[in-house]
């Protein structure tokens, strides 16, 4: 006799539609993700790997690579500081324009990336706002790494701070306020309670702005001038090259952000489980 089946649960979805809905999804997933994925890196392969590694070890190939690495460099550590004191001060302070700092903080997520980047050309370009009194001082910004460094941190500014505010908010201040009580300061409460705590959420937000930060292609591409090796990061090489019609050369080299891509998913789903670790030892020894 075969066994009887298991009785649907309240609110549980029927099997064919559970069927169903993961279908759909892998479906989608591999259409929008996978094919194209696997795309770039057969076509980088198509003519061999010689021509591929001829392509990765181009000069401005190798210069594109540099510059995005030197971006990101500076934007993620600015973004972290940024983020950690935003987090900081919207979940531990009350003050006046607090709903505000707390929307300027989500207003790049609002603005298009080439907005942001033709903004910095207002401010910072030959004829801006500050314009004249950079050129008279020899600072370049606009056509330069300056400006690709700025419109990088405005496009990922939010990231972090938006990653530690739900988990602060969450964790609540009764840790600190037992530090305080015992006589730590402000500094020490930091460095010995709230940021052991935040770490997790904090290295997941640097991951997901890295991502963004090497893959900004509108706001870097106003700012930049594409100047060949001097001011292309990788995603404006691969626009070049695959405007000039060097195909393999654009995929060989655009292959270098899914190898990034895949690391990054890598970094991600680790920190999310150690994340997750770290919530359910904090609910566990958190009093009923």
């Amino acid at each position: 006799m075969s066994a009887p089946a298991r009785p649907r649960r309240p609110g549980e979805d029927p099997p064919a539609v559970r069927i169903a809905l993961t279908a759909l999804a892998l479906v989608f997933l591999a259409v929008l993700v996978l094919v194209p994925a696997a795309a770039v890196v057969v076509e980088a392969l198509k003519d061999g790997a010689g021509l591929f590694w001829k392509a990765l070890r181009d000069p401005d190939a190798l210069a594109a690579v540099r510059l995005t690495l030197l971006v990101a460099a500076i934007a993620v550590p600015l973004n972290a500081a940024f983020g950690l004191a935003a987090a900081w001060s919207v979940t531990r302070f009350r003050f006046p324009g607090k709903s505000v700092l707390v929307s300027l903080i989500d207003l790049p997520f609002g603005v298009s990336p080439v907005i942001s980047g033709m903004v910095t050309v207002l401010l910072f370009g030959a004829q801006g706002w500050f314009g004249p009194w950079l050129s008279d001082h020899g600072v370049k910004v606009v056509f330069a790494v300056p400006g690709i460094v700025l419109a990088t941190v405005f496009v990922t500014f939010p990231f972090v701070a938006r990653e530690l505010i739900p988990f602060m908010e969450a964790q609540g201040t009764e840790e600190e306020e037992a530090a305080l009580v015992l006589g730590a300061g402000g500094w020490q409460i930091f460095r010995s309670v709230t940021l052991p705590n935040v770490k997790w959420s904090l290295l997941y937000g640097v991951v997901l702005c890295n991502a963004r930060a090497m893959g900004e292609f509108g706001a870097v591409s106003v700012v930049s001038g594409h100047i060949r090796g001097v001011t292309n990061t990788i995603p404006l090489q691969v626009e070049i090259l695959y405007g000039e019609y060097q195909f393999r050369a654009a995929f060989a080299v655009a292959s270098l952000l899914f190898v990034l891509a895949l690391v990054t998913l890598v970094a991600k789903k680790s920190l999310e489980w150690r994340q997750h670790l770290a919530r359910r030892e904090g609910a566990r020894r958190s009093p009923a």
